[in-house]
Parts: C-alpha cells; structure tokens; sequence
C-alpha cells in the first residue's frame, strides 16, 4: 500500500516547519486553543471513568484469528473485575477489547483518532471520543490507565509500548503494569532488548522488569486484578 504523503491532516499542521515567510501567528496560536479544546472534552468525558484498563494491539487483526479473540477474553475478564477498558477505538485488536468489555456489560471506552486512511470507530463502544491531535489521545490513554496490556501490533502499538516503558522508567507516571501478550511474537524483541541495549549498558536491568510477558487471558487479567487490588482500585 502506498501512503499518500500530502494528505492534509491537524497532526501535520501542527508539526510542520514554519517557512521563513510564514506568520506564526496565522495559524500555531489557534492550533493551541483547538488542542485545550480537546483536552478538556477528554478530562470532562473521563474524568468520573474509574479506574481503567488500556488494551492495544494491531488494527489489522482479524476476527477468529487467535490474538483478536484473546482480546476479547481479556477485556471480558477485565471488565467483570469492575475495571474499564480503553482502546483507540478502531478495528482489529481495539475491536476486540472493545467488544469483549461492551458484552460483559463494562464500560468500553474508545478513543477513536483522525488519519488519513479515516479511521472507522468500532461499534462497541459505551464512551466514544473524537481526537484529531495524537498527544490528546496518546495523553488520555496514559491519565486514566492503570495497567496496559499490549497485543502484537504495528509501529502505532511499538509507540505506545516504549512511550508507556519511558515514562515508568523515568518517574514520569506511577510504575503501572505492562502486559505484553503473546511469548512468541514478543521474543525477538525482548532478545534485542537484553543482548543489544542491555549488554551496551542503554538500559539497566532493573528495566527488564518493567514488563511482563504473558501467553493467556486468565494470565493478563489476573495480573492487572491483583495489581488493582494492591492499589485499592478494587
């Protein structure tokens, strides 16, 4: 598939470089008060969510395949702990989670994203956001999570991971769990992890433990429950 690279988008506009020509003021000063503008829309909508749970995964997963269904376990057995669910409201993996907390009758939250390929928002939804700007929804998924749980994905997945293990590993946010789905898919890059970046001293050991790598649904679930328990969300 070839991307169209001119595709006019918000996310572009506000990253674009300035031409020399170009006044600022024309256009950057309103940008900033489109994105307090969805900032507060995301505070007001969930704010009174709960505590939640962010399930992330590839957009391309389709139904009955095993991954797209793990999600749907998982999200059910996360949602009956009382716990919410986030996605970014798409297909594919979000779907799934989506769907899998929607028909256990939890709270299934979407935080659906303008792309050029126009995003279709997935159907099982009992919240529903709209965001053009990524570090709104990028933002909402890291202030009202306190597990995430990572199925295989693309480089949108890769993003959330690293951003998700960077923010733990600097203190940024409170040290959440990180639950990567799938042993197999996982390996190749916890084996970059440990004998690249670990073995040049770029991380430290300690942070090979800012994740935890899990094979069932029951697994995933368990280990967000009882972290929820620890810190009294349920």
């Amino acid at each position: 598939m070839k991307w169209k690279t001119n595709t006019p988008n918000e996310d572009r506009e506000l990253l674009r470089s300035l031409k020399k020509t170009e006044d600022f003021t024309r256009g950057d000063p309103w940008r900033v008060l489109r994105l307090q503008g969805e900032f507060v829309e995301g505070f007001d909508a969930l704010s009174h969510l709960g505590p939640a749970v962010a399930i992330f995964g590839s957009s391309r997963e389709e139904p009955g395949k095993p991954c797209y269904e793990a999600a749907i376990e998982t999200a059910a057995l996360i949602a009956k702990q009382g716990l919410a669910v986030i996605t970014g409201g798409g297909p594919g993996i979000m779907e799934a989670a989506n769907k899998g907390a929607f028909d256990a009758g939890g709270v299934s939250v979407g935080c659906n994203i303008e792309l050029p390929q126009e995003q279709t928002p997935n159907p099982h939804q009992t919240v529903q956001l709209h965001f053009r700007y990524f570090l709104v929804r990028k933002m909402m998924f890291v202030k009202y999570s306190m597990a995430f749980v990572i199925f295989p994905g693309g480089l949108g997945t890769m993003d959330e991971l690293f951003e998700a293990l960077t923010l733990v590993q600097t203190e940024k946010i409170e040290h959440f769990p990180v639950v990567l789905y799938d042993s197999e898919y996982w390996a190749g890059c916890v084996d970059w992890l440990k004998n690249t970046l670990l073995k040049r001293g770029y991380v430290s050991p300690e942070d090979m433990e800012l994740f935890t790598i899990v094979d069932t649904p029951e697994d995933a679930a368990r280990i967000v429950a009882d972290s929820a328990r620890e810190n009294g969300y349920i």
